[in-house]
């Protein structure tokens, strides 16, 4: 069995020593590499090149959501779940946009975390229980409804709904078997036809309409 590579970063040692023993724990994964900072992890990451980036939230010199940025330029193949010690939401947003997959509570970090690597990892997106609570029922409070959705191509859907996942536009064109051209070319007029003017409100709307939610 070929194991997902992890990468943990956390600037706790106790807490990276416990993740570690709980990925090393599963059949299907490993521990690569770890770093205590944003850029130690960022220098480290582009090196190992793992599939899958643990990355704590609030970390010295370059904090989770500017690590996760980074990666999204340097590594963009290479997918980030977020660990948080609270339900916040402005954090939890932030990352959102950044380009995160997975967000876990370090309080219930142990079979949340394994479920989310596993979901990631496979190409979905996983959102801790109780950030779902907080983040979908914010969005949807907000009575987020853009004009022209009923003007979408199945093409132009389809390539939103990518983009939303944290796919970036050649993983899309990949997938989907289009130039990168193509793929820039309907993700433009999808959000012209609903207004849209950054990823975030994609996420927004993807998280609005169920299209994130894990089984």
């Amino acid at each position: 069995m070929t194991k997902l590579r992890v990468f943990l970063a956390d600037d706790h040692v106790i807490l990276r020593d416990g993740l570690k023993l709980l990925v090393n724990a599963q059949p299907d994964m490993e521990v690569v590499g770890e770093a205590g900072d944003g850029s130690t992890a960022c220098r480290a990451v582009k090196e190992l090149q793992p599939d899958i980036v643990v990355m704590d939230v609030s970390m010295p010199e370059m904090n989770g959501a500017q690590a996760t940025e980074r990666l999204k330029v340097t590594c963009p193949n290479i997918k980030v779940i977020a660990l948080t010690a609270h339900c916040d939401e402005a954090h939890v947003r932030r990352l959102l946009a950044s380009g995160a997959r997975g967000y876990v509570l370090k309080s219930a970090i142990s079979e949340e975390l394994t479920n989310a690597i596993r979901a990631v990892a496979a190409g979905g997106m996983y959102l801790d229980p109780a950030i779902a609570g907080t983040v979908v029922g914010g969005y949807v409070n907000l009575s987020f409804s853009p004009k022209g959705v009923e003007d979408l191509s199945t093409r132009e859907h389809e390539i939103l709904l990518e983009v939303a996942r944290g796919y970036t536009n050649k993983e899309i064109s990949e997938r989907l078997h289009l130039s990168v051209k193509t793929i820039e070319g309907h993700k433009a007029h999808a959000m012209e036809k609903l207004g849209f003017r950054s990823r975030a409100e994609i996420v927004r709307y993807a998280l609005q309409q169920g299209w994130l939610q894990e089984p």
